[in-house]
């Protein structure tokens, strides 16, 4: 493991968006994972580090798409249920990601980009805050047309 980044990194492009801002000392290991939970289909990256007994994950984005993400209402429910937690338990606070209404929390931000199309940030809450978490949320944006994306041309937000 090398000294720690005094720079900002990019994380590149993930099924139509663009990961613009990585906070300083995420994991140089980068994986992708496609998926699919109750009808909505992941596009995952997650970056991890070498820990002594094995790996950490430091940072994980999600882009999901599904019908059932139609409002970031339906979005906050359908995300405790797929993290197991209690949507009313008040650990998260309305935030705008440029026109899009979020929700953010010490640990995970998440907004609804169009209906059906949503984008989950999550933090290792031991390593990273909320302080590091907002400018990596605010830093994804819909990527540009032809750029290197999973997604179809017909993608909605890449225009």
């Amino acid at each position: 493991m090398g000294a720690p980044e005094s720079f900002a990194r990019d994380g590149g492009d993930l099924d139509g968006f663009h990961i613009g801002h990585l906070p300083p000392g995420v994991g140089d290991l980068v994986s992708d994972f496609a998926s699919e939970w109750e009808d909505v289909s992941f596009a995952t990256r997650v970056w991890e580090r070498q820990v002594e007994d094995g790996h950490r994950v430091d940072l994980r984005v999600h882009v999901l798409r599904g019908e059932r993400l139609g409002t970031l209402a339906e979005l906050h429910a359908f995300l405790a249920e797929y993290h197991e937690r209690d949507p009313a338990d008040g650990a998260f606070t309305e935030f705008q990601h440029g026109e899009d209404p979020g929700l953010i929390g010490a640990a995970e931000a998440f907004w609804l980009a169009a209906p059906g199309v949503a984008v989950d940030v999550l933090f290792d809450a031991e390593r990273l805050n909320v302080d590091a978490l907002r400018p990596t949320a605010l830093g994804i944006t819909a990527a540009a047309a032809g750029s290197a994306s999973p997604s179809d041309s017909t993608d909605p937000l890449v225009q």
